[in-house]
């Protein structure tokens, strides 16, 4: 009895100790970098440990306006300083300073806060780093060649027309809101381009797949804010935890599905390209592939596929970013023409020399000659921007204007409140499509306009 008792004490007072050594070392950094970042402007009061977090705004939108709000009041500053809770960020909205972080290769480590995406989507493109990034990026960007993109527009011409028609029933009488309408179309989008699978969003926005997308989405943001929930045995015994576990269940029952699908559509297949189903479940001949369909016969360097997981983490983050991002990018392009009816009309013109009388479906060169509408997309980015704003772990320290920034602050990028900046864009708050013709955004700062990052991790979709 004696042995095991001295036995458990010591066991014990090794972990004890263990635990005090980690505890000081975590203390020594904290200090050191509250010191270091002592100079860095910030909002107050800021106390030891819990720093700002007593001050943000519980809802999203709220805590969205008190960022933008923060911004607002340090324009002049070159950056901003917010502790939340134990985590230091620098909050950066100037082209320069922006471009400090995004221009290195040292900083492509995305902030502590996407881990809560990885419950979900894994460590895909959005949320890896280092070499797996590198190597998924080179994997994936052949799927992104011009050409395979153009076969998708077959898919956006369909689901728009059928959005086209739910809004014709709603024009001209009481205003309403457009936001659920567009985000269904987009949902239909994705899904037959990510994963080869119609899931009728537009017609049954009750499907538990679309709900849950929803509030997944919503609850990962909520407890993106809240550093008390961060801990995962605190946050999965709550109410919410639990929900987020339900809700994780049924996407990733569903992508899982889908893979196995379409695997077995592709055995049976005696071409590369898969053999989809119609309708009535026959089965017809088609060219064209979904974004899964060439995971499935995408290689590693040493010649191995993809493995289950590794498939479904990437489908999953392109459903997650290629829908919402897209919405968003759509309502408020028709928000701002709704509210410019003299800009509208620019745009209902350039449509009619376009297409004419015709009542056909765009192509890829309908699309090139629809300058202005690019111009009023652009500027509507500029504005609102579908990715507000993102972070970024430094992994070595930096000098951003003067100010030295330790190694593992967070960065966050504000794209909202940068392509505000007046420096580049005179009268801001103003929509100006001409503002992107070419004569008129020659020589703008490279990092004045970011709706899609940039450098290194910018947007893999992005060809604007």
């Amino acid at each position: 009895m004696e042995v095991l008792l001295y036995g458990s004490i010591g066991i014990s007072a090794i972990f004890l100790t263990f635990v005090i050594v980690i505890t000081l070392h975590l203390l020594t950094v904290y200090m050191r970098t509250w010191k270091k970042m002592r100079p860095v402007p910030g909002i107050g009061p800021c106390y030891p440990f819990v720093g700002n977090a007593l001050q943000f705004k519980a809802s999203g939108q709220e805590f969205f306006d008190q960022v933008i709000q923060y911004t607002a009041e340090f324009r002049k500053e070159p950056l901003l300083k917010i502790w939340a809770g134990p985590l230091p960020f620098v909050v950066l909205f100037h082209a320069d300073t922006v471009e400090a972080v995004l221009n290195s290769s040292r900083h492509m480590d995305k902030s502590f806060l996407y881990r809560f995406l990885q419950p979900w989507l894994g460590t895909g493109l959005l949320t890896s780093t280092g070499e797996k990034w590198r190597t998924r990026r080179k994997m994936i960007t052949p799927t992104f060649h011009f050409k395979i993109l153009m076969d998708f527009l077959e898919v956006m011409n369909e689901q728009a027309k059928i959005l086209v028609e739910k809004l014709e029933k709603k024009a001209d009488k009481e205003a309403f809101n457009c936001f659920s309408d567009i985000t269904l179309c987009a949902l239909d989008i994705i899904c037959e381009t990510a994963m080869g699978r119609k899931i009728h969003a537009q017609s049954n926005e009750d499907s538990e797949y679309v709900k849950a997308v929803y509030r997944m989405g919503e609850l990962i943001h909520r407890r993106q804010k809240v550093p008390w929930m961060w801990p995962d045995f605190i946050y999965f015994s709550t109410a919410e935890g639990k929900q987020h576990k339900n809700n994780l269940k049924i996407l990733h029952s569903f992508t899982d599905s889908v893979i196995k699908e379409r695997t077995r559509m592709m055995a049976r297949s005696t071409e590369l390209s898969l053999v989809p189903e119609d309708e009535n479940g026959s089965e017809k001949s088609s060219k064209r592939k979904a974004f899964l369909d060439m995971l499935l016969t995408a290689k590693y360097d040493d010649g191995n596929l993809l493995k289950h997981e590794e498939i479904r983490e990437e489908v999953d983050t392109f459903m997650f970013e290629g829908h919402d991002t897209t919405a968003a990018a759509i309502n408020w392009s028709l928000h701002l023409l709704a509210s410019h009816p003299e800009i509208q009309q620019k745009v209902h013109s350039e449509l009619d020399e376009v297409f004419g009388e015709l009542d056909r479906p765009p192509t890829m060169e309908d699309l090139k000659n629809l300058q202005f509408l690019d111009c009023v997309i652009k500027e509507s980015l500029r504005l609102f921007p579908s990715v507000p704003m993102f972070a970024r772990t430094l992994r070595d320290g930096c000098n951003i204007r003067g100010y030295n920034i330790p190694k593992g602050v967070n960065a966050v990028i504000i794209p909202y409140a940068l392509h505000r900046d007046p420096e580049h864009f005179p009268d801001p708050e103003e929509f100006k499509p001409e503002r992107f013709l070419s004569e008129n955004s020659s020589g703008r700062h490279p990092y004045a306009f970011i709706p899609f990052s940039a450098g290194l991790r910018n947007c893999i979709g992005f060809f604007l």
